[in-house]
């Protein structure tokens, strides 16, 4: 029997937003058919607005037992020393805060996670959450000499994955050698595939990669790495790894948060087939700045959004996301949600079934209170439907 939801507003995503709009589902919850208010009588309409499922390409399902425990404003560098400082706890404890993690996403109107891990421990896990998530395997390792024996222990994980979706996939610039890139590229660079690489996330990154200085240097010191083979190109730091990449893979530059210009107009010329996603809350809790999001959009970039961790945010929601961007890059709420789902379903390989109101899909369906005048408010909260 089908079953109708009406709102103020419904927004598909893949058509424009429809006022005084229905829904028809099917018991299941896959979309019969999406209706104006002209095409469907509809009584007792409320100050609401649907949309679909939202989509988060970038978590770290790993690091939520570390909510709380990191100051704000540490810097890249800091941050990284003090996940490696904090990140040996009981097994136990991390499950229970990702499975509180989980709950909270899918709580917070998520239905799909591009999520990181660097070993198997999220698999139960993601193996119970009632979401879709697909597993960036991460690898790092600077020294070009161990990049056999990285990309084997990668393969392995990889495998244990089974049965859920997973890439192997490069950490960032600073962390993997040129050997380990051609490694990567050879597992994971088919047409189609889906990769993703934290890119420049901090000025220290490109200041490493241009001149061989910043605070990358005390990183490694700190390490325990001779990484005297290593030298400087005089490229920023994108410009430098962007071409070890394959083209034919779907790429997620994650962070961008001191991309460039020039740097955007040499990607175009490079990659095909790439995505660019903000955190802003994450860029805003290690290094208390946004990218340039108007140079971003004004580039005509397809971008995503995600949360990062509970390492580096206070919550795992994309709704603050996107009234983060909207309060401060003044992003239209349609432009955000664009972000926040048929996007991020693209980069993912799901749009089939996720991202968007259209007959056939299963999207599920959220409902926004709190918006004033089309804009998301300090008032607005989601609620997810279905």
């Amino acid at each position: 029997m089908i079953s109708y939801l009406s709102a103020s507003w419904v927004y598909p995503v893949s058509t424009v937003p429809l006022k005084n709009g229905v829904i028809a589902l099917d018991p299941d919850g896959t979309i019969a058919e999406i209706l104006t208010a002209e095409e469907a009588e509809s009584k007792n309409i409320k100050n609401i607005s649907l949309v679909p499922g939202l989509i988060n390409t970038h978590c770290h399902l790993e690091l939520s037992h570390l909510k709380g425990k990191i100051p704000l404003h540490t810097g890249l560098p800091g941050f990284v020393q003090q996940v490696m400082q904090q990140r040996a706890v009981l097994a136990d404890e991390i499950e229970a805060e990702m499975r509180k993690a989980d709950a909270e996403m899918y709580a917070n109107g998520i239905v799909a996670v591009g999520d990181i891990s660097n070993q198997t421990s999220s698999k139960g896990v993601k193996l119970q959450s009632k979401m879709y998530y697909h597993t960036f395997v991460e690898t790092m390792g600077f020294n070009p000499e161990k990049a056999t024996e990285i990309i084997k222990k990668a393969e392995d994980t990889k495998n244990a994955f089974a049965p859920l979706k997973a890439t192997i996939v490069p950490h960032a610039p600073y962390s993997v050698s040129t050997p380990l890139f051609g490694e990567i590229f050879r597992t994971s660079g088919a047409e189609g595939e889906s990769v993703s690489i934290h890119n420049q996330e901090t000025a220290d990154e490109n200041a490493f990669f241009e001149t061989r200085s910043g605070h990358f240097l005390k990183l490694y010191e700190f390490l325990g790495l001779d990484i005297s083979f290593f030298k400087a190109k005089g490229k920023s730091s994108l410009q430098t790894y962007l071409p070890l990449l394959s083209s034919a893979a779907k790429t997620l530059l994650v962070h961008n948060t001191f991309t460039s210009k020039e740097d955007i107009e040499f990607a175009k010329l490079t990659h095909p087939h790439l995505y660019w996603c903000l955190c802003p809350n994450a860029n805003l809790y290690i290094e208390n700045r946004l990218p340039d999001v108007g140079l971003l959009t004004n580039s005509e970039l397809t971008i995503t959004l995600g949360t990062d961790s509970l390492g580096s945010n206070h919550q795992l929601s994309i709704l603050a996301e996107m009234f983060t961007l909207q309060e401060q890059a003044a992003i239209p709420f349609d432009e955000l949600l664009l972000w926040a789902t048929l996007n991020g379903a693209s980069f993912l390989g799901i749009s089939p079934q996720f991202g968007s109101f259209e007959k056939g899909k299963k999207p599920g369906v959220n409902l926004i209170e709190g918006m004033k005048e089309g804009r998301l408010s300090a008032e607005s909260h989601i609620q997810r439907l279905i």
